[in-house]
């Protein structure tokens, strides 16, 4: 069996080249197993969001391709979906779409007597991004354990 990052790196082009054919963007993939069973995760997106006849769309397109390509050995079920309202932030990719939206970061221990914020993205780099949170604060990137958009419903 190949590791869980070695599908995700294999599955990625696939994925991404039936994103674009069909004018969506892969938010995220993730290979997983629960319980016995294993899950190949493809989060999708678009302007104005994706509904159900989206991922019915591109998992029409997506399922032919993997059959052919066959990046995974063993049985899996494939599952797309939308990223949600308070999609997680994992990477510069999420960050450079999420500049301008309201976030929330958990961190792994108290920044500033705080361990999470709530504030405006303003800007990322390799170490750090900065949030308005009435004040700019700085975070380093390493003390993130965990950031999502932050939706008020």
């Amino acid at each position: 069996m190949k590791s869980n990052k070695s599908i995700v790196t294999k599955v990625t082009p696939i994925a991404q080249g039936i994103a674009d054919e069909l004018g969506y963007i892969v938010w995220d993939i993730d290979y997983v197993k629960e319980g016995t069973e294993w899950f190949l995760r493809i989060d999708i997106d678009k302007d104005g969001g994706v509904g159900i006849e989206d991922c019915e769309k591109f998992s029409r397109a997506i399922d032919p391709v993997l059959d052919e390509e066959n990046p995974i050995e063993e049985a899996y079920t494939l599952q797309i979906s939308s990223p949600g309202v308070e999609r997680e932030i994992k990477n510069d990719f999420h960050l450079e779409h999420c500049i301008g939206e309201t976030v929330q970061v958990r961190l792994y221990a108290p920044l500033n007597g705080f361990k999470e914020y709530i504030g405006e993205l303003i800007s990322y780099n390799e170490d750090s991004l900065v949030l308005d949170v009435d004040e700019r604060v700085e975070i380093p990137r390493k003390a993130i354990g965990k950031m999502n958009i932050y939706f008020e419903f």
